[in-house]
């Protein structure tokens, strides 16, 4: 990585453990701190579009939208100004947190930024049977529980292919989840632009709601978290969409996703050199085959939060 344009370096660059898809450093200059970030290029599971989401962040920095700033983006490599804060558990978030999250998308989807690519999904893969088998032969440590669930994950996988979008269609953060934010001051700080792009607003909002509205599982779903979030959006002047399956059908087509992406990192069986490190692919591998049939078993209990 050319990190020159940073300035002169008052110490080593130092890995940040724990990213789901990239991997993080800090370097610390005669210029300042920033937190740089190197992109799994290796097995992406789309186009990145760096230029694009330069441009969109700048737009929301410049707006107030609370983040760190955006300094610098290539195919392989984006550069933030450092930003203290606390991690947000996954939990449960405050009220007030919520509230701010809510009026913070309604500001970004009110941005007048232009977006010059259409969002195109490929067909769900429909694997799963290949991958149980593969996963029993070289004898992965999750391989009887995906082996039990392979009708489920198929009837996700049409799901997520079937399920009706109503729009409107925004441009977006699109992963406002617990690891992808700080609390600093007990207010918001939103991280991890690169997934920006076009999404259908139910599946923004849904998702957004319902990962600072829970636990880990979906035993502990505050309600009133996940309405406070959606009266925030309201208060700022957004409009929700209708009610329906397509608030949710983002977020367990997203974790679909990303679980069949980390099988394949584990029955690669080799740490990679971009990317999590192979002991995170197992534990996001394991944690998708056994939430992914829970949540969609569980579809009717989160529509009636939308009231």
């Amino acid at each position: 990585m050319d990190l020159a344009h940073l300035g002169t370096p008052t110490g080593p660059v130092r890995r940040v453990h724990g990213g789901f898809a990239n991997r993080m450093y800090r370097l610390d200059t005669d210029q300042g701190s920033f937190a740089v970030k190197e992109l799994n290029l290796v097995d992406r599971r789309s186009t990145y579009r760096a230029e694009d989401v330069l441009m969109f962040e700048r737009a929301a920095f410049a707006a107030g939208i609370p983040m760190p700033e955006p300094v610098s983006a290539s195919s392989h490599t984006l550069v933030h100004r450092w930003v203290e804060g606390q991690k947000v558990p996954e939990a449960p978030v405050p009220a007030p947190f919520a509230f701010e999250i809510g009026e913070i998308l309604a500001r970004l989807h009110a941005l007048d930024v232009e977006w010059p690519h259409a969002s195109i999904e490929d067909p769900t893969p429909r694997d799963w049977p290949e991958l149980a088998e593969r996963a029993a032969a070289t004898g992965q440590p999750w391989a009887e529980e995906l082996a039990s669930h392979v009708q489920t994950f198929l009837a996700i996988a049409r799901f997520v292919d079937t399920c009706e979008r109503p729009g409107p269609v925004v441009l977006t953060h699109r992963d406002v989840q617990p690891w992808n934010l700080l609390a600093r001051d007990g207010r918001p700080v939103l991280l991890d632009w690169e997934l920006s792009g076009m999404l259908d607003l139910s599946g923004e909002l849904g998702s957004t709601a319902l990962s600072l509205a829970k636990g880990p599982g979906f035993d502990s779903i505050e309600p009133t978290i996940f309405r406070r979030v959606l009266d925030g959006y309201v208060a700022e002047g957004g409009t929700l969409p209708p009610a329906g399956p397509s608030w949710f059908v983002y977020m367990i087509g997203g974790w679909l996703g990303h679980t069949r992406w980390n099988i394949l990192r584990c029955l690669a069986g080799a740490e990679a050199s971009t990317g999590p490190d192979l002991a995170l692919s197992h534990e996001s591998a394991r944690a998708g085959i056994r939430g992914l049939p829970d949540m969609f078993g569980r579809l009717p209990e989160l529509e009636a939060l939308l009231g």
